[in-house]
């Protein structure tokens, strides 16, 4: 058991979109990612998923608004609710989340952003 810095996590990887787990808890993954545009519009037939905002602002796109998630917020979205993760401006902005085990990436959609295996950091 060792404290974990979620600044010294973050320099060890620049690519965007693809998540990178930092720890494990029961059936929960933690993970950090670096995010830029647009994703993809997806969802989680069976899981909900957590956003929290290190850096920047998360515009989280559903379809019927947008939720701006600035750092030091977070938003869960709940399992079967399609979402868009998104930047504006060329924004870099740097996410924790926590998923299940069984989360798929990219949900059912597959896409050049789809990761099907996880860098563990």
């Amino acid at each position: 058991m060792e404290a974990i810095s979620i600044k010294e996590k973050l320099s060890q990887f620049d690519k965007q979109w693809h998540p990178h787990r930092i720890a494990t808890v029961d059936d929960n993954q933690i993970y950090l990612a670096k995010l830029s545009g647009d994703f993809i519009w997806h969802k989680h037939d069976d899981e909900d998923e957590l956003f929290q905002v290190i850096k920047g602002t998360l515009h989280m796109k559903f379809r019927d608004k947008t939720v701006l998630v600035n750092p030091g917020e977070l938003i869960v979205v709940p399992k079967g609710v399609e979402h868009c993760p998104s930047t504006v401006d060329n924004e870099e902005v740097h996410v924790l989340l926590f998923e299940k085990q069984t989360t798929k990436h990219t949900g059912e959609v597959e896409s050049e952003r789809t990761v099907a295996r996880y860098i563990d950091i």
